[in-house]
């Protein structure tokens, strides 16, 4: 009788001592206000609970570990970063770390936007961590991309590039016969110029045709952006080209130059990129500003210069010019 009294009272005692532990696991965290918390990859649910006690969410690491062997699922936990709350019982977090959302943080490229600009806003970005260099010209894929916090700013970076050179890649190996260009770097320069000059999207193979004619034929490019863009590095110029500047003498000036700039003038985007190696057929090779937000083509000069004079005509009724 005295051997099976110690055996109950042994049997007691466990049962108690779970209970108690179980109270604990799913009872209140000390978590008092909304509370970023990150996982690194490779870490393990050891190195998560030491962590979680050291930021006082949890009174004891052992205790955790002990209660999510017992009572927690098996699941490994994910790396990233989770949103700790008041009233998250320590089985709560052991859930939301196996299966729970992890907070996604996001930044966007928009086309078009030159890789002084790109690093500009990476930079902005508070939770990314680091110094990283302007990236090259061309170099940037614009997209939407997701990063975590305390990711450095030169990872982020070279997430963007490595999805420029797949892309470019997958867009070479589709091309048509009809592009003017010869290599996925001058496919590169010459949707630099077309992104900056596209004023609607529906015009964008025919301004890629436009160029591309001008390439072909040996005629210079004359774009605008690429007189501005050695001055700036792609900022905005924010007043009128002066004519010393349309004259001037350098590797991107397509005004005192047959071809392609030396480089790219800004980020294409993917569409701009694929006009480019696929263009509109057609002999178009003068366009104006049409008012409208776009553009009106011609084959000829003297078309052209029509065209020109009726948005001089319409600048001046706008009272944009004398």
């Amino acid at each position: 009788m005295k051997k099976l009294g110690i055996i109950v009272g042994l049997g007691l005692a466990a049962f108690v001592a779970g209970v108690v532990l179980l109270v604990s696991f799913m009872g209140q965290a000390k978590v008092e206000a909304e509370t970023p918390f990150l996982i690194p990859a490779g870490s393990s649910l050891t190195s998560v609970a030491q962590n979680l006690e050291t930021a006082g969410h949890i009174t004891s690491a052992d205790g955790f570990l002990l209660s999510a062997r017992i009572f927690g699922s098996s699941d490994p936990i994910q790396a990233g970063e989770f949103e700790l709350t008041p009233g998250m019982s320590q089985g709560d977090i052991l859930t939301m770390f196996q299966s729970g959302d992890v907070i996604r943080r996001f930044i966007t490229i928009p086309e078009g936007m030159p890789s002084i600009l790109v690093w500009e806003r990476v930079q902005a970005e508070e939770l990314l961590t680091g110094e990283a260099d302007v990236p090259l010209e061309g170099s940037i894929l614009p997209d939407t991309y997701s990063y975590e916090r305390g990711q450095s700013r030169a990872s982020l970076i070279e997430q963007m590039q490595g999805a420029m050179d797949l892309y470019l890649a997958e867009a070479w190996a589709e091309r048509s016969e009809n592009t003017a260009v010869d290599t996925i770097r001058e496919a590169l320069i010459l949707a630099s110029v077309v992104e900056k000059e596209v004023g609607t999207a529906s015009e964008r193979r025919t301004v890629a045709g436009l160029y591309s004619n001008r390439v072909r034929t040996g005629m210079m490019l004359q774009a605008d952006p690429t007189i501005i863009y050695p001055i700036t590095q792609g900022k905005p110029l924010g007043r009128r080209i002066r004519q010393s500047e349309i004259s001037a003498l350098n590797g991107y000036n397509t005004y005192t130059r047959v071809g392609l700039p030396v480089g790219p003038i800004t980020n294409p985007g993917r569409e701009t990129i694929a006009a480019v190696l696929n263009p509109e057929d057609h002999n178009y090779l003068f366009m104006v500003a049409d008012g409208t937000g776009g553009h009106e083509f011609n084959e000829t000069l003297a078309g052209h210069n029509e065209a020109v004079g009726r948005w001089f005509q319409l600048r001046r009724e706008r009272g944009e010019m004398d």
